[in-house]
């Protein structure tokens, strides 16, 4: 008998992509069941499979940075509870120290929803109720019509996973000039903000030949990220998304101090923050 769960949760996080570093993502997660009827008539209970799913996903992938172990790209050690990497991408490279709590290590040479599914589905299946015989899980990007870009980000104020230094979404953007769509804007910000890391200009310690190092210490232990200059968007406050749809709302009122700007930035999939100038 087979079972399936659509949409059943979404997750946020970052990964090191052999071309393009550091790049934040959003999935949507939805999974297929398949095993024998039990004394109920069902294969399983619902209910139990789709929290012991969810409750998995945010541990283990959810605000996370994904790195595949198995990639040529990557040289890491651990110490301890802490994880000291560097990625090289094309001809430049990142550094991050990080708790192990904040890094997902995925057996996979690259991180593709495939790889993600694969190395999902071994870690989940003692989880699961004996009556299943397999499990699907499978990883979808948001159909999104407009323009989007991939960011990462940490939040070192935030109580919560928010403050993981390497962690990020893959957002839409709508701005609208004069109440009216304006969809050039949208691509100048997308453009703009493609694979970028929007940092916080008071996190950063060294500054010097085209890298910023930012650092900072938080509940959860020390965080460092060494990132290439070119690969950073650096703005003046913290990048909680209502601070950056406020940023954005500034500037755009700076190049059209005239008009009526109204900002929707969105965090990953469904949630963001609206400024009107």
């Amino acid at each position: 008998m087979h079972l399936f769960v659509d949409n059943l949760t979404n997750v946020d996080f970052s990964y090191l992509h052999p071309q393009r570093g550091l790049l934040g993502e959003t999935w949507l997660a939805s999974t297929q069941l398949e095993g024998s009827l039990d004394h109920q008539g069902m294969v399983c209970d619902f209910g139990v499979v789709k929290k012991t799913l969810r409750n998995w996903l945010d541990d283990e992938i959810d605000h996370r940075l994904v790195v595949p172990v198995n990639s040529p790209n990557l040289t890491f050690q651990e110490r301890g509870d802490q994880i000291q990497l560097t990625w090289k991408f094309g001809d430049k490279s990142l550094t991050c120290s990080s708790p192990r709590q904040a890094i997902a290590l995925v057996d996979a040479e690259e991180i593709t929803p495939e790889s993600v599914s694969q190395w999902s589905r071994t870690q989940l299946q003692a989880l699961l109720p004996e009556t299943l015989d397999s499990l699907g899980l499978d990883f979808q990007h948001e159909a999104i019509a407009g323009d989007f870009y991939h960011y990462s980000h940490g939040l070192k104020k935030h109580n919560g996973n928010c403050q993981r230094i390497a962690h990020g979404h893959r957002s839409q953007i709508r701005i609208w000039r004069n109440d009216q769509p304006a969809p050039d804007l949208e691509a100048q910000w997308a453009q703009r903000f493609e694979d970028i890391y929007i940092g916080t200009r008071e996190d950063i310690i060294k500054q010097e030949s085209h890298r910023i190092l930012f650092a900072y210490t938080t509940s959860q232990g020390a965080f460092e990220l060494d990132m290439p200059e070119t690969s950073c968007y650096l703005i003046d406050t913290d990048t909680t998304v209502e601070l950056i749809a406020d940023h954005l709302a500034d500037q755009l009122k700076q190049q059209h101090p005239n008009d009526k700007i109204t900002v929707k930035a969105y965090e990953g999939m469904g949630k963001g923050a609206v400024v009107i100038r």
